[in-house]
């Protein structure tokens, strides 16, 4: 079983919806033992495809916050959702998705994760479209190094300019624990959600005024900044305050600069970070349990959209074909035998008819026939093979070692013959044997012990 992890990049809040746009995205497919088998970035359409998908949504776009909340489940939990968080956020709670971490935190809290529900649509109705119908959505920030418990930031609302062609997404404050330690890792450059809005972004990834992700996680919170490369380590000291902090850089992200100067940039955004390859926290992703595709974006297998319907269409046609060709099949098999079974009891009907011309009503051909011939015999003194007298005879002559007095009864009906046996009489298993070979069949009653003798024609 291989799965497409994919880094995806967050909404710009200045951008309408019907501006959203997604750029090439990174990704790594892995195998079913977890080996990378490609990586790369590529274009929503042409992203490989496999048996299932997850999807990295970025700090900025999320808002985790941990808190109560009340034993209910199914849609009943989907409409309390909003009622407790709605003082943490600054939209609607009716235009956020909502979902909801199984895993509860020690104080028996647990985390509910807002998300804008009209991007979150776009990006999982963009991926299905695609073909990537088992799919996954878990927070960037669960998949970093010593992040236990984890919110993310409010989704923006508002930009703050801080740098020519850069900004600072508004978020929550956040309060500090003190003594809490703090990841900080640059995620790399910021991905732009409308290419054509933004032309020149390409062109300041070298400059200092570059804007990278950069995601913060202290204890129970995390928040995600679009911050200058020259204002990184400053934006971290001024969060982290007196906390110890582990510093990390997000390398080996296909796309990003190769070079061995670019690299010692991005390194110098963040002094003192340790590197974080793209591998690695894909690996993470694996195993994070925070699925954020819950309620209304919940895997549905059963439900068939546009995509699957198109790549099954020649599969279904197949199908159809072929029950069309059973069918036809069978019902030409049918009245050829139906033709020959008329053909048989026509036959049968002019051999009746020959020999007892004076057989008025055929309803039986055979059975007619055999006992018209029965009939005969008899007027002819000639007995019938299931006569008393020639299924007698036939008994006396199989008795074998059973002796003749050991009979204690003959009882004739129905054509047939059933023999009572004295008690005490040891009758062998060869019996049926010399019965079949003087032309009878026979079995003994399980009920009364009898045995019924008929006559084998």
């Amino acid at each position: 079983m291989s799965t497409l992890i994919v880094l995806m990049p967050p909404r710009d809040p200045a951008v309408h919806s019907q501006e959203w746009q997604l750029p090439e995205l990174p990704f790594v497919l892995l195998d079913k033992t977890g080996r990378t088998q490609r990586a790369g970035r590529a274009a929503l359409g042409l992203l490989p495809k496999a048996s299932a998908t997850v999807l990295l949504i970025a700090a900025r776009d999320l808002l985790m916050v941990a808190t109560a909340v009340p034993p209910l489940k199914g849609p009943r939990l989907r409409q309390a959702l909003p009622n407790v968080v709605e003082d943490h956020l600054i939209q609607d709670p009716q235009t956020c998705h909502l979902a909801l971490d199984p895993a509860r935190l020690p104080d028996g809290r647990q985390t509910v994760a807002a998300v804008d529900r009209g991007w979150f649509r776009f990006i999982v109705e963009g991926f299905r479209g695609a073909g990537h119908r088992n799919l996954r959505a878990v927070p960037v920030a669960r998949c970093l190094p010593a992040a236990q418990s984890v919110a993310a930031p409010v989704i923006a609302e508002s930009a703050e300019p801080v740098a020519a062609g850069g900004h600072v997404d508004a978020i929550a404050p956040v309060e500090a624990a003190h003594g809490e330690a703090v990841t900080a890792c640059v995620l790399g450059h910021v991905m732009a959600t409308a290419p054509t809005l933004l032309p020149d972004l390409a062109a300041t990834h070298t400059t200092p005024a570059a804007l990278l992700e950069l995601a913060i996680v202290r204890g129970a919170a995390a928040e995600g900044f679009a911050v200058p490369a020259a204002s990184v380590a400053a934006t971290v000291a001024a969060l982290a305050g007196d906390a110890d902090v582990a510093r990390y850089v997000l390398t080996g992200l296909p796309g990003e600069p190769t070079s061995a100067a670019d690299k010692a940039a991005l390194a110098a955004a963040l002094p003192g970070a340790q590197p974080l390859s793209f591998e690695t926290l894909a690996q993470r992703a694996l195993a994070c349990k925070f699925d954020l595709c819950q309620f209304e974006f919940a895997a549905q297998p059963w439900r068939l959209d546009r995509a699957t319907l198109r790549r099954l269409r020649v599969p279904i046609v197949l199908v159809v074909a072929s029950l069309l060709v059973a069918i036809i099949g069978a019902n030409v098999q049918w009245l050829m035998l139906a033709r020959q079974r008329d053909a048989m009891n026509a036959q049968m009907t002019e051999l009746l008819l020959n020999a007892f011309p004076r057989t008025t009503v055929v309803l039986d051909p055979a059975g007619q026939m055999a006992r018209q011939l029965s009939q005969l015999r008899v007027a002819a003194g000639e007995p019938s093979p299931d006569d008393f007298l020639a299924l007698a005879d036939g008994v006396a002559r199989s008795l074998g070692p059973v002796p003749a007095n050991a009979i204690a009864a003959l009882d004739y009906h129905d054509r047939r013959l059933d023999v009572t046996f004295k008690p005490g009489v040891n009758v062998d298993g060869g019996l049926a044997q010399r019965l079949a070979r003087n032309g009878l069949t026979g079995a003994q009653d399980s009920s009364s012990g009898k045995w019924i003798i008929r006559s084998g024609s």
